[in-house]
């Protein structure tokens, strides 16, 4: 018995240590996750360099987490340095607590695709889109958000009719 505590200990501690897999994503990879989920999805565009990001970034965590039974999904879309994919993104996000699903985007012009994301976007972080593919609603927010715009904006995007 205390073997087989001891096993599970052990496992429980490399489980919850180990480092999250951070995918490389091309544009068109982030576009046809958006068009076949069925989820109500919060995409948040951040980078370990962007303190606001940062900042925000568990306020989305916990609220995403509320509202996770109205099918809600959260998704880190790191912008960060080809140099900093996969090592650097995931001790950071280890280091600082993320659990939502990572993805490192692999482009490297702005100006290509930040109007696939948003025609206004002037690639200015953090930055944020809420859409329901189910309700056509979207909101694309190129602003840092405090906890109680986050909540807001979840709210909305899953009451859209």
């Amino acid at each position: 018995m205390k073997r087989t505590l001891v096993l599970v200990t052990l496992l429980f501690i490399t489980y919850s240590t180990r480092a999250q897999e951070i995918k490389r994503w091309k544009m068109n990879d982030l576009l046809e996750y958006m068009e076949k989920s069925d989820s109500a999805l919060v995409i948040n565009f951040w980078a370990t360099f962007c303190g606001p990001c940062i900042e925000e970034i568990p306020y989305f965590q916990t609220i995403a987490e509320k509202y996770k039974d109205q099918k809600v999904k959260l998704l880190l879309v790191s912008l960060d340095f080809k140099e900093y994919y996969p090592q650097k993104i995931a001790a950071f996000a280890k280091r600082f607590g993320f659990t939502a699903e990572i993805v490192w985007l692999d482009e490297e012009k702005p100006d290509e695709f930040c109007p696939k994301i948003d025609t206004a976007w002037s690639g200015a972080m953090p930055a944020t889109l809420f859409v329901n593919k189910a309700t056509k609603y979207r909101k694309f927010i190129e602003a840092q958000m405090k906890p109680e715009e986050v909540e807001t904006a979840i709210k909305n995007l899953v009451e859209a009719k």
